[in-house]
């Protein structure tokens, strides 16, 4: 946040400091619009691993053919989710208002509301203070291991926008260790224990995301990349390469092992079934990231590859085909 504006004019026809009674309903659903944006929705897909726990509960903890013992489940870890969302969208606010003025760099964060000038820093700020405080409330009266969770992730997103994305490696493995912490919550929620494994796979996975990313960012951006995000200037991306490899290698020794040591998953070792989805749905991503030369933005690579969607829907669907017939 620079010093010398630390609260610029909203950009949609309101004046700093106007009285939201005198403000349009057009300019309040405007600013409204903006705030949902700015907290990127897209982004929320990582949310979705809250719901690892509950997959993984299947015939320990609830049935397919027993709504009353799963239907209570999936409510908590809904809830969960929308916290999560409500705490990640604070993130992402309080993250442009730091990063306004190197996203004016970027060739598509410079569209985004509040690099743009259509929602001014004071809006931003006042709506993360007020959506992370929803989510520790709701944490909290959740259960309360979720609320440390979520009190932890808020700690550990601020530190990470305020100062750790400046420290190179670091700013990699703070990105993971947010992962892990929603799988966590989602475990918290339902009362259910996670194998340790999975916890890794997590780990791993996130920081292979998170390393492809910065490599497209390096390419796409070029000699503007270090202006961008500082800590770009320490990789290369030859080192970003290397790094993806071992992260790659390690998840998927990391997955394999957990689907035969694990010992909440079937007795007769049937999850390893699965590895051929998780290793099809790495080689894609590396595939899009350095052929097509995405990877840029992981939620959009998800959300619009179809054989990586079709891949992680199978791995989900035989997943919960092995997990409930192995258990009844």
């Amino acid at each position: 946040m620079a010093d010398s504006e630390p609260f610029a004019p909203d950009a949609v026809g309101i004046p700093a400091g106007a009285p939201l009674a005198g403000v349009s309903g057009a300019g309040v659903l405007s600013t409204f619009g903006n705030i949902i944006l700015s907290m990127r929705p897209r982004q929320w897909t990582k949310n979705v691993l809250v719901f690892m726990a509950f997959i993984f509960s299947l015939g320990e903890t609830w049935h397919v053919s027993e709504p009353s013992s799963w239907l209570p489940l999936v409510a908590k870890t809904a809830a969960t989710f929308a916290l999560f969302c409500m705490v990640c969208g604070a993130d992402y606010l309080i993250n442009d208002v730091r990063d306004r003025e190197s996203d004016q760099l970027h060739p598509k964060k410079r569209t985004r509301p509040i690099a743009s000038g259509r929602l001014s820093t004071r809006t931003a700020v006042i709506a993360a203070a007020a959506l992370m405080a929803m989510g520790l409330a709701g944490g909290f009266a959740l259960e309360w291991r979720v609320g440390a969770v979520i009190a932890g992730y808020i700690v550990l997103m601020l530190s990470y926008s305020l100062y750790l994305k400046h420290m190179v490696l670091l700013d990699l493995m703070v990105i993971s260790g947010g992962f892990v912490m929603r799988a966590m919550a989602g475990a918290f929620v339902i009362n259910v224990p996670i194998s340790p494994w999975l916890y890794v796979v997590t780990a791993l996975g996130a920081l292979f995301l998170a390393i492809n990313k910065r490599r497209a960012e390096i390419v796409l951006l070029k000699d503007d990349a270090n202006a961008h995000r500082p800590t770009l200037e320490e990789y290369t991306p030859a080192l970003l390469d290397q790094m993806a490899s071992i992260v790659t290698a390690s998840t998927l020794v990391a997955y394999g092992l957990y689907t035969f040591t694990a010992t909440a998953l079937p007795a007769n070792h049937s999850m390893m079934l699965t590895i051929p989805f998780v290793l099809y749905g790495i080689f894609r991503y590396l595939y899009l990231v350095h052929v097509r030369g995405e990877g840029g933005s992981p939620e959009e690579v998800l959300l619009k590859d179809a054989p990586l969607m079709v891949d992680i829907l199978l791995w989900v669907a035989v997943s919960g085909i092995l997990l409930g017939v192995a258990r009844e």
